[in-house]
């Protein structure tokens, strides 16, 4: 039998590191192939790396928080081994590096002591009674929560063959935590377990020293990995460009006739659903093509004007966090390319199946506000691009049209364009130029077009 390396995988081209964030397998422990043995996160997103083959993780070459090289060897591997109870405790997983937790408050170990000494939780079976398979994730998640196997099997899965995921997981924990905080208002003497994104460290009825203006109790609740990495690729942008933003709004009724009363055959002939997303990209891009002075990035003195157009559409994921997936050479799409790229990308965004190649290399990106029922905002660059544009929520208005018997007043539907841009090298004759050609395209949107793609 062999002992291997498992190497830290490519990612995707613009990524070269990863952080360690939890094993999922202990060292000594017997692994099946394509099981997922160590969570990681690069910049861009979280993901897991396989075990080769069947065997046994003989041990870890790298600690929780480690920051390693794609390429570089994370654990030694035995293919084909079995794991014994000697070699569980000659061999050892590297310790997490302690971080400093709160120390609560006497009343509130009082209050949890006594459940806590009395519950018991065991690591959930990898095969519950249904059939259904656990990954390893999952049931740690279980057992550091406190999920019974009786509470997982009844969990609806949206993985693979109905498997539970992570998502799962955190849905569930998230929907637990608000029904036990629910039972907590009625009845102090219980204490409702934070939910695994958020680590809610402390509550009081004192004013926190920072919130001295503020009456009433508080909860600090920390922020997880990804809202960590969003603050601070925020304050980045600000700190980097000087933003300014142009407004133009955009009677878009023709292109909302037109998605309307064809938006059935487009689904049937084509297998897509036919959203306002891909009609207001084509626009964008078309707008890009005849301004590409907004497709550019900034390195030292010199202006990087991009030939291709990689553009970027920011999501919500179901945490709250942001995440903007780039459809690669947009450009080079029809419609029918364009709402099958976005609703990929979208769906896939939901369920965290995005990988770093999905999410990095873009030139330009937009931003639906609309919804939210925004009718506009102001974005914030995503560096290293100098353009964003944000898209309102399309709202029935009074409107004047001009026709050649007069001016008269009708109801059309309207949308607010928002463009930020980046004023070292996109003044505002270019950046309001730009916003506004997008208009035009939209309104001059025809009600004859084939549905072609």
């Amino acid at each position: 039998m062999a002992i291997i390396e498992i190497l830290l995988p490519k990612m995707g081209e613009s990524v070269a590191e990863a952080t360690i964030i939890k094993f999922l397998v202990d060292a000594g422990a017997s692994v099946e192939a394509d099981e997922a043995v160590v969570e990681i996160a690069t910049d861009k997103v979280d993901s897991e790396v396989p075990a080769p083959e069947d065997g046994v993780l003989v041990e870890w070459l790298v600690s929780i928080d480690d920051v390693v090289q794609v390429g570089d060897p994370i654990a030694r591997y035995e293919i084909g081994g079995e794991a014994s109870s000697s070699a569980s405790a000659s061999v050892s997983s590297p310790a997490p590096k302690a971080e400093p937790s709160p120390v609560p408050s006497q009343e509130v170990v009082e209050m949890v002591s006594a459940p806590l000494a009395s519950a018991v939780v065991t690591t959930p079976a990898r095969t519950g009674e249904s059939g259904r398979f656990y990954s390893p994730l999952v049931r740690s998640i279980a057992f550091e929560e406190g999920v019974s196997m009786e509470d997982l099997e009844s969990i609806k899965g949206t993985g693979s063959e109905g498997r539970v995921t992570k998502k799962d997981m955190i849905a569930y924990l998230a929907s637990r935590g608000a029904t036990a905080s629910t039972t907590a208002k009625s009845s102090p003497a219980n204490l409702a377990k934070p939910s695994i994104t958020y680590n809610v460290t402390a509550s009081s009825n004192e004013p926190h020293p920072a919130f001295k203006s503020v009456s009433g109790g508080y909860e600090i609740v920390e922020m997880d990995r990804m809202r960590k990495m969003i603050a601070k690729h925020m304050v980045d942008s600000v700190q980097t460009s000087p933003h300014v933003t142009s407004f133009v709004e955009a009677d878009v009724t023709s292109l909302v006739l037109w998605r309307n009363k064809n938006k059935k055959e487009f689904q049937e002939k084509f297998g897509e659903k036919l959203t306002f997303t891909p009609l207001i990209a084509e626009a964008i891009i078309k707008s890009i093509v005849d301004f590409p002075g907004v497709n550019a990035s900034i390195d030292g003195d010199n202006v990087v004007i991009h030939k291709g157009i990689h553009l970027g559409m920011a999501a919500a994921l179901p945490t709250g966090n942001l995440i903007v997936p780039v459809i690669k050479n947009a450009n080079s799409y029809n419609l029918q390319g364009l709402a099958r790229a976005i609703n990929d990308l979208a769906n896939r965004a939901r369920l965290g199946k995005l990988g770093p190649d999905d999410v990095s290399g873009g030139t330009y990106t937009m931003s639906n506000v609309g919804t939210f029922g925004n009718v506009m905002g102001t974005p914030i660059i995503n560096q290293p691009q100098v353009g964003i544009l944000a898209i309102g929520a399309i709202r029935k208005k009074p409107a004047v049209i001009e026709t050649p018997e007069g001016d008269v007043i009708a109801v059309r539907h309207m949308m607010f364009l928002s463009h930020s841009y980046d004023h070292r090298v996109v003044d505002g004759q270019l950046g309001g130029s730009f916003v506004q050609r997008v208009a035009d395209y939209l309104e001059a949107f025809s009600l004859d077009r084939l549905l072609e793609g």
